[in-house]
């Protein structure tokens, strides 16, 4: 019998919840996300996957730095979760195995499965270009996290330092200067978008219709990005780059450029089987992904059990 498994995606502004059970994906039920304690959101936590009923296990992104060995967020910015135990809590509120990760890691595991759950990428990096800019990496079908989890913040590479000065950049600061989300995200668009006279927010709308100033903006903002995946090929050469996010809706505008600048970086030999494209999920990327990293989970518990047990 196919495990029922709850995945919860954690924004901002909306939390998704959806089941997964087998290999349907159930609708997510949305609702705003509640920002004002963390006692709060973790009741709004609770009573939602609650709502959707049993579960052999919950998978929970968050837009956060996450100790992936404890569950516990080390870094939290938009939501109000900075350095609580979230999956010890969830865990003795709802009684089922619950695991937690960032939102961009989830999403890249959720665009390495098919809609069948079925593994098409075992090597694969996402990023997402929004506001910010996000990563993921699965390597060998499994999320990268690093030692303590934080691994893959890949709009933090730094791709345009400029070192030739006196004033340099300050710890603590970000988006660093140079780096990939100060020079390729969806704010960065609009500054690019501002400086031909486009309003923020219209640049792909008016690109779609042959403006030439946004085609430009979107270009160039391509081109910055195919820096990053250069980067991306040469450190893990993936089967699959996945661009997701908002500024992602560009389509080739921007994944054409993207792909051009990047092959001018990557070192010959490597990237032969690589492939840049658009992400399938979109918005229910996280959701996905957080179930599907439930199921991983539990089942490699369950095997590191029993190989305790045959031990005894």
């Amino acid at each position: 019998m196919a495990e029922r498994l709850i995945g919860v995606d954690v924004g901002g502004t909306k939390t998704a919840v959806a089941v997964l059970e087998g290999a349907r994906m159930g609708e997510p039920v949305l609702e705003p996300t509640e920002t004002g304690s963390p006692e709060a959101l973790i009741a709004q936590l609770v009573d939602a996957i609650g709502a959707a009923g049993d579960a052999s296990a919950v998978g929970v992104a968050v837009p956060s730095v996450v100790d992936c060995e404890t569950g516990r967020i080390r870094s939290s910015v938009n939501i109000p979760l900075q350095d609580v135990p979230l999956r010890a809590v969830l865990r003795e509120r709802l009684g089922v195995p619950v695991y937690i990760d960032n939102d961009a890691t989830s999403a890249a595991l959720a665009e390495a499965h098919d809609d069948d759950g079925r593994l098409v990428a075992a090597n694969l990096v996402l990023h997402t270009v929004a506001p910010g800019v996000g990563g993921g990496t699965v390597m060998g079908g499994r999320t990268l996290g690093g030692a303590p989890g934080a691994a893959a913040e890949l709009g933090h590479t730094i791709v345009a330092a400029d070192l030739s000065g006196t004033t340099f950049a300050a710890a603590g600061d970000y988006p660093q200067p140079g780096s990939l989300e100060a020079l390729a995200s969806g704010s960065a668009l609009n500054e690019l978008a501002a400086a031909r006279g486009i309003p923020p927010g219209r640049a792909i709308d008016l690109a779609r219709d042959g403006d030439a100033g946004a085609c430009a903006a979107i270009e160039l903002l391509g081109r910055r990005l195919g820096i990053g995946i250069a980067n991306a090929i040469n450190t893990f050469d993936p089967e699959l780059v996945i661009i997701g996010g908002g500024v992602s809706a560009a389509g080739e505008m921007l994944l054409g450029p993207a792909r051009e600048e990047a092959a001018r970086y990557v070192l010959t030999g490597v990237g032969t089987r690589t492939q840049v494209r658009r992400a399938r999920y979109g918005p229910q990327a996280g959701v996905r992904g957080a179930a599907l990293l439930a199921g991983q989970e539990l089942e490699a518990d369950r095997a590191k059990q029993a190989r305790e047990a045959a031990a005894r």
